[in-house]
C-alpha cells in the first residue's frame, strides 16, 4: 500500500471518528456547595431570586428525593466514580494542600474510574472549574483522574478574595493546571465563570465534559457585588445565606447563556445539584496571629449558625438527616428528555454517571456501580426507585433507609473502662407530619435489627479490599 493511500484511508478513519464523536453529547455538571434542601425558588423557597435554576427546572427535570451525602468529600466521589466513597477510600476528609500542612493522609483512591477517564476515553474534552476535594497528594488531583483542564481549589473552601482555606494556619489553595498561581483580591467565583465562559467558546471537534464546582454558597458568605445589599427585608442568617444563593445562581446563568450563544443547549446533557444540605456553622474565625490569609486573628468567616430551608425536614450539613442530605437536583437534555416535570422517587448523586452514559450510549465500565440510570423513573412516573435501600457512612456515623424508616448509627467511643461500646442507635419514620423529630428505636427494636443487619452487610461489601 502506498503512503498516499494509507494517508488517504487515516484521515478518512479519523474523520469517522470524529463525526461519531460530535455526534455524543455534551455533558455539563453544576454542582453546588452547601445548597440547602429547599433553596431555590421552584423548591418553594420564594423568598429567594433564583431565575436561572427555576428556568432549567422548567427545561428538565426536577427531582424531589434526590440524596448527595452529608459533607462534601463523599458527595464528590459518588458524583465521579458512580459509586460508594467507601470503595474508593473516602471516609474521612481528604487532604486539601498539596505541600502537606494540613497532616492529612486521606486522599481518594488513584485506581478509581471518574466520569472524566471514562468520557475521554470516548473522545471527549473534559475540564473541571472549581472545587476538587477528594485529594491533593501528587497523583490524586482531578488532571491525574481524566481532566484535561482544571483551574480552582483542592480544599473544602477557600476565601473569595484571599484565595486561602481558613481553618487552623491556613494554607493558599489557587491552582491553574495544578500549579499554583497568587491573584490576590479578584472574587473567586467570577473567575470560575470566566474560565468556564472561555472554555464554551473554544473551536473544539470533540464533545465536552465541562464539570463546575462552585464554592457558593458555602461560607465565608461573600456574595456578587450586585447582591452585597439584597434581601435587605429578610432576617439574619436568611439574609446572609440568600445572597450567596442568589450569587451562584447568577453565575449558572452566565454559563448557560455562554451555552445557548455557542448553539449547543439542546446537545448538551445539563446535570444541576448540591453536594449536601446546608451549612449551621457557626463558630468558625480565624484562630492564629499570622494567618496565611492576612486576615487578624478573631475574623469571622462562618454560616452564621445557618440560613438554609429545609421544609418539614430537619437537619443540616453534617448529619443523616434529610435536611443534611436531601438537596435540589434537576437534569435537563432538549434533545432526548421531557421538560418541566418533577419527579419524587428517590435518586443519588452516584446515579448521575450511569445516567450519563446510557444517554450517550457509552458502555458501563466493567466494575462495580452503585448508581443506577434514572431514566426509567424520569420516563415512567409510576416507576419504582432503583433505591430500595439507601446507604451512608461518614468517618464513624452511618445511616440506613428502607421505606420510611431510616436508622442512624454513631459508632461510640473506645474507653480503658468501656472497651467495647456500643453504636449509639436511634429509628425515624419519614412519613411522620414531624418526620425525624421521634425516636422509634425502643418500640420497634425488630426494624432496628432488621436495618442494622442491612447496615453491616453493606459496610462489609464497599470496604476497600
Amino acid at each position: 500500500m502506498s503512503f498516499k493511500i494509507w494517508l488517504s484511508i487515516t484521515l478518512f478513519l479519523l474523520g469517522v471518528l470524529r463525526t461519531v464523536a460530535a455526534e455524543k453529547p455534551n455533558v455539563l455538571i453544576l454542582f453546588t456547595d452547601d445548597q440547602g434542601t429547599l433553596d431555590a425558588n421552584c423548591y418553594g423557597s420564594t423568598d429567594l431570586r433564583t431565575p436561572n435554576i427555576d428556568r432549567l427546572a422548567k427545561q428538565g427535570v426536577r427531582f424531589t428525593q434526590a440524596y448527595a451525602h452529608a459533607v462534601c468529600c463523599p458527595s464528590r466521589a459518588g458524583l465521579m466514580t458512580g459509586r460508594h466513597p467507601q470503595r474508593s477510600g473516602v471516609n474521612n476528609w481528604t487532604q486539601g494542600d498539596r505541600k502537606g500542612s494540613d497532616s492529612r493522609n486521606t486522599n481518594m483512591a488513584a485506581e478509581e474510574l471518574t466520569i472524566a477517564e471514562i468520557l475521554r476515553a470516548e473522545g471527549y474534552d473534559t475540564a473541571l472549574f472549581g472545587k476538587w476535594h477528594l485529594g491533593a497528594k501528587q497523583g490524586h488531583g482531578p488532571l491525574e483522574q481524566g481532566f484535561e483542564r482544571f483551574f480552582g481549589h483542592y480544599a473544602g473552601f477557600i476565601d473569595n478574595y484571599r484565595h486561602c482555606f481558613l481553618h487552623g494556619k491556613g494554607y493558599h489553595d489557587l491552582q491553574d493546571d495544578h500549579k499554583e498561581i497568587f491573584r490576590k483580591d479578584e472574587y473567586y467565583p467570577d473567575m470560575l465563570v470566566d474560565q468556564a465562559v472561555d472554555y464554551l467558546k473554544q473551536p473544539r471537534e470533540k464533545p465536552f465534559l465541562m464539570v463546575v464546582s462552585f464554592n457558593l454558597p458555602h461560607y465565608p458568605e461573600q456574595p456578587m457585588s450586585k447582591f452585597a445589599d439584597a434581601y435587605s427585608d429578610l432576617q439574619m442568617p436568611r439574609q446572609s445565606y440568600a445572597r450567596v444563593v442568589s450569587s451562584v445562581d447568577d453565575h449558572i446563568g452566565q454559563i448557560l447563556a455562554q451555552l445557548d450563544s455557542i448553539g449547543e443547549r439542546d446537545d448538551t446533557i445539563i446535570i444541576f445539584m448540591s453536594d449536601n444540605g446546608h451549612s449551621a456553622e457557626e463558630g468558625s474565625r480565624i484562630s492564629t496571629e499570622n494567618h496565611v490569609s492576612g486576615y487578624p486573628k478573631g475574623h469571622y468567616y462562618s454560616a452564621h449558625g445557618g440560613g438554609g430551608n429545609t421544609g418539614k425536614w430537619i437537619g443540616h450539613k453534617g448529619n443523616f438527616l434529610e435536611g443534611g442530605i436531601r438537596v435540589p437536583a434537576i437534569i435537563s437534555y432538549p434533545k432526548a428528555l421531557p421538560a418541566g416535570i418533577v419527579r419524587d422517587q428517590a435518586v443519588t448523586v452516584m446515579d448521575w454517571l450511569p445516567t450519563v452514559l446510557e444517554l450517550a450510549e457509552i458502555t458501563q465500565p466493567d466494575r462495580v456501580l452503585d448508581g443506577r440510570s434514572m431514566l426509567p423513573v424520569i420516563q415512567d412516573a409510576t416507576a419504582q426507585s432503583a433505591h430500595p435501600v439507601l446507604h451512608f457512612q461518614w468517618s464513624n456515623k452511618w445511616a440506613v433507609r428502607a421505606g420510611d424508616w431510616k436508622l442512624l448509627g454513631q459508632a461510640g467511643r473506645k474507653t480503658k473502662e468501656n472497651p467495647k461500646p456500643q453504636d449509639r442507635i436511634t429509628l425515624h419514620n419519614l412519613s411522620d407530619a414531624k418526620p425525624e423529630v421521634k425516636d422509634y428505636a425502643k418500640e420497634h427494636p425488630d426494624i432496628v435489627d432488621r436495618l442494622k443487619k442491612l447496615h453491616q452487610q453493606w459496610a462489609a461489601e464497599v470496604a476497600p479490599k
